[in-house]
Parts: C-alpha cells; sequence; structure tokens
C-alpha cells in the first residue's frame, strides 16, 4: 500500500510535468515527417481501407450488424485498437526509451508509462470524434447510448496505462519480454474480434471465454455505444471480470515497482 501512495503522490506531484511531457512525446512522434500530424489520420485510414476492402470487396465476408453496414462495424472496432496495440508496443518501451529520465534526472519511473499513454490518448481522442463524424455523415446519428463512450474509452486509458507500468518494468529489466510481447500483438489481434463479430461465435464456452479478454471488452463496449446500443449494467459479469483483470494487473504492476525501481537506473545506465 505504502508503494502505492507513493506512486500517486508521485504523480501529483509531477502533474505538470507529465502533460508537457505528454505534448513532448506526441510532437517527437511526427516531427521531420514532410505530412506531420496528418499521418495521426493517414496511417490508420490505410489500415481501415485495407480491411474494408478484404473483408468486404476481397472476400465478400464483411456483413452489417444491427442495422449499420460493415464499414462503420469494422471502424468502431479499430479505433479503439489503434490506442490499445500503441501502448502495448509503445507502452512496454515506454521506460527504455525515455531511459534519460531515470539515469540523469531522477524523474519518477511510474510516471513515463502515463505520459506516454496520455499522449497516445489525445490522438485517440481525436480519432474518436473523427468516427462519430463518419457515423453521422453516413446517416447513423448517435443514439442516447454514446454518453456511455466516455466511461469506456476512461477504462481503456486506465487499463493500458497500468499495463504499460508493469510491461515497461519488465521490459526495462529483459529485451527478451518486449520482444515477446511484440510477437503476441497480431495474436491479440486477431483472437478479440476486432475484424469478425465475436458474437456469431456457435461455442458458448469459447465465447465467453474470449469476452474474459480485456481487450474484446473495450472493444464490445465502444460498439455497444455506436452500434449495440447496450447499457454496460446490462452486462455487469464483463465489467467484473474486468474489474478483476485490472486490479489484479495494478496489484502486480506495484509489487514490480516496489522490487524494481532503484535497480532500473542501473540496468539502463
Amino acid at each position: 500500500m505504502g508503494t502505492f501512495i507513493q506512486i500517486i503522490k508521485d504523480h501529483y506531484e509531477y502533474r505538470h510535468q507529465i502533460f508537457k511531457l505528454a505534448i513532448s512525446d506526441l510532437r517527437k512522434t511526427y516531427r521531420g515527417a514532410a505530412l506531420g500530424w496528418a499521418w495521426a489520420i493517414i496511417k490508420p485510414a490505410v489500415t481501415i481501407f485495407v480491411y474494408w476492402f478484404a473483408f468486404e470487396i476481397g472476400l465478400r465476408a464483411g456483413k452489417g450488424v444491427n442495422g449499420y453496414p460493415f464499414f462503420l462495424w469494422l471502424i468502431a472496432g479499430l479505433i479503439p485498437w489503434f490506442y490499445m496495440s500503441g501502448m502495448i508496443t509503445g507502452g512496454t518501451g515506454s521506460i527504455r526509451r525515455y531511459s534519460y529520465l531515470v539515469t540523469k534526472m531522477k524523474f519518477p519511473v511510474s510516471t513515463i508509462p502515463t505520459f506516454v499513454s496520455i499522449s497516445k490518448f489525445l490522438v485517440h481522442i481525436f480519432l474518436v470524434i473523427i468516427m462519430i463524424l463518419i457515423f453521422a455523415c453516413m446517416g447513423k446519428l448517435p443514439t442516447i447510448y454514446i454518453v456511455q463512450l466516455p466511461f469506456y474509452m476512461l477504462l481503456n486509458l486506465i487499463f493500458f496505462t497500468i499495463f504499460s507500468l508493469l510491461s515497461g518494468l519488465l521490459a526495462s529489466m529483459s529485451k527478451d519480454y518486449a520482444n515477446l510481447v511484440k510477437s503476441f500483438v497480431t495474436a491479440i489481434f486477431w483472437l478479440s474480434g476486432i475484424i469478425w463479430n465475436i458474437n456469431t461465435l456457435s461455442i458458448p464456452w469459447l465465447k465467453s471465454l474470449l469476452m474474459i479478454n480485456p481487450v474484446t471488452f473495450l472493444v464490445e463496449g465502444y460498439r455497444n455505444c455506436l452500434i449495440h446500443h447496450v447499457w454496460f449494467w446490462e452486462q455487469p459479469k464483463r465489467l467484473l471480470y474486468f474489474g478483476i483483470i485490472t486490479l489484479i494487473m495494478l496489484i502486480l504492476a506495484v509489487i514490480t515497482y516496489k522490487r524494481l525501481r532503484k535497480e532500473i537506473p542501473d540496468v539502463l545506465n
């Protein structure tokens, strides 16, 4: 508990630096590119087009869901995934990437994954706004269920910030761990129902197992707001499982931080 309180204290004391570094990280991501900030839209747009073309035009497998075109269903899953995948890889490598803050400036290690997460989340907010505008332009105006979208976005931010702290600490001690995480990104993508409808599974136990996946829960949460029109309290078990997994990960992150925070500066030197 003492370590957890110290982490919260560090975040409060360095709150201004955290937001400044988040903006700096965002600028650094697109610095030097001729199109600059436009890549925040171009890269996701290309990815979305490729999957839409492959499934709806090529494989003829793209089917509408709940009266919504496949394209809208697709972007409702891919937009949250762009943030998630960025945090799985970028969050894992965050402490090594900003090792100079630890070795030269004595910056609190626990805050590094946080400002990286905020940086990527700012882009996520921008993409979510564009996604809602696309829905509106295609005649699918937001319903009352859209009011719970910030809730799922907040859960997304919290979960992957905690994940980045745990994963970043482990990756700072072992490059093999970072490579292992990167190798699992594709598997997570295909097993999480991001580009295929997990609700169509005919095997109940497998469907229930996959629904425990936090990525699946969050992706389905975004789609509940925009397409399925389901309130979060109507699926209490899924929310409970997500909460339990998040709590377990937080405990592991705090324990890992307590054991490794003194060793990390020496390892990164």
